[in-house]
């Protein structure tokens, strides 16, 4: 059971810092600029996959994140999809990523024929595990012919796809010294983490090829949206031209060189991206804000601690994260905020708990297994109001 008086004043200094009777776990900001942007585009006609704020979105997003390249697409899942792509991933290959995450992770391994391979997760980042991941292969993989084989299905071990969940960095030295000592490529699912940093270094920069997120409720948005990210410019090159129908630039002449697929992010949807960038500090300054302010709020719960970023990485804190005491029901926890006004949500199902992946290859996954019944996300919007 859970102690309602206590609960009853968490969702009341909620609604009061919100000043909301309903309060959203994640809304979009816009303002001026979002709006001055949009506006130049369809007053001007530019509003489809050609126009100067899809290049300026990138060539800013580049920037941010510290890569020499940033080619925008349609959504994260579409950015995953072809990084996995073009960092070499085969029809057939194993794909390591953690069973704690969003489904378009699977997904996006899953559409390159490619066949998703659940590890665990560390309870101090909540993201990938490279201790355990390391014991894992030194155990069920062999190096041979320069591939690293899975002897339990035959097949080639080819990457391994971090998710930084809710905005925290993996340990990233651990993780790379880990794909070194295999030969795995390193592929950054960054969907959750712009604004995030490991040793002063920003996420989605580390892996061979990575990806990012816009989706209305991420930090930053541009409605629907993502990107690929590399610092290896042929790389960028051939992604662009896969993301753009593989389309040979020519005035007339409608020639594609391989199959490829319509993923550009319309310029449109750029120039709301453009106005979000522009903001990224302050709503990372307005999310870390709102940690400190919910720090104070759960010393009144008694079996609740609010999850914070590890000691090596500046998080964005995307969402805020309720740790519950196992003598809590998380389900009960969820039915009482949601039936008040305050969204709430648990974790991701687990991947092995799909039924359409299932029966894909996993190790041990018990830390994510109990992550499942204690973990629950806040409301978590950036807003102006007090501490």
């Amino acid at each position: 059971m859970i102690n309602n008086t206590q609960w009853n004043g968490f969702i009341k200094e909620i609604k009061a810092h919100y000043q909301k009777d309903f309060v959203p776990l994640h809304e979009p900001t816009f303002g001026d600029k979002e709006l001055e942007y949009v506006t130049d585009c369809v007053k001007t006609g530019w509003v489809s996959s050609v126009g100067a704020y899809v290049t300026r979105f990138e060539e800013d997003l580049a920037k941010r994140v510290g890569v020499k390249r940033a080619v925008a697409v349609v959504n994260g899942t579409a950015a995953l999809h072809i990084a996995l792509k073009v960092a070499g991933v085969k029809p057939n290959d194993e794909v390591l990523m953690p069973a704690l995450t969003f489904i378009a992770t699977a997904n996006a391994v899953s559409y390159t024929g490619a066949i998703p391979h659940f590890i665990d997760v560390s309870e101090k980042s909540l993201g990938v595990d490279p201790q355990k991941l390391d014991a894992y292969l030194e155990k069920i993989a062999v190096r041979q012919h320069d591939e690293l084989l899975n002897k339990e299905t035959g097949r080639v071990i080819r990457a391994v796809v971090p998710m930084h969940t809710f905005g925290h960095p993996v340990e990233l030295d651990e993780l790379m010294s880990v794909c070194d000592k295999y030969g795995l490529i390193l592929i950054e699912d960054a969907a959750e983490s712009l604004g995030s940093y490991y040793k002063g270094k920003h996420t989605g920069s580390f892996g061979k090829v990575n990806a990012m997120s816009f989706n209305g409720n991420k930090i930053a948005t541009t409605g629907g949206g993502g990107a690929i990210l590399t610092n290896d410019e042929q790389l960028a090159d051939y992604a662009k031209h896969l993301t753009t129908t593989a389309k040979v630039p020519h005035r007339w002449e409608y020639v594609h060189d391989e199959i490829g697929y319509n993923y550009r992010m319309p310029n449109i949807n750029a120039a709301l991206g453009c106005g979000q960038l522009e903001k990224v500090p302050q709503f990372i300054k307005m999310k870390r804000e709102l940690t400190n302010y919910y720090q104070h709020l759960i010393k009144n719960i008694d079996g609740v601690q609010l999850f914070t970023e590890p000691a090596y990485a500046s998080s964005n804190y995307w969402l805020q994260t309720l740790l519950l005491d196992k003598t809590i029901e998380r389900d009960e926890v969820l039915a009482y905020l949601n039936d008040n006004g305050v969204m709430s949500r648990p974790i991701w199902q687990p991947m092995h708990y799909l039924q359409m992946y299932k029966d894909c290859p996993r190790s041990d996954l018990s830390v994510i297994e109990d992550l499942n019944k204690i973990v629950v996300n806040i409301p978590s919007t950036p807003i102006e109001r007090g501490v």
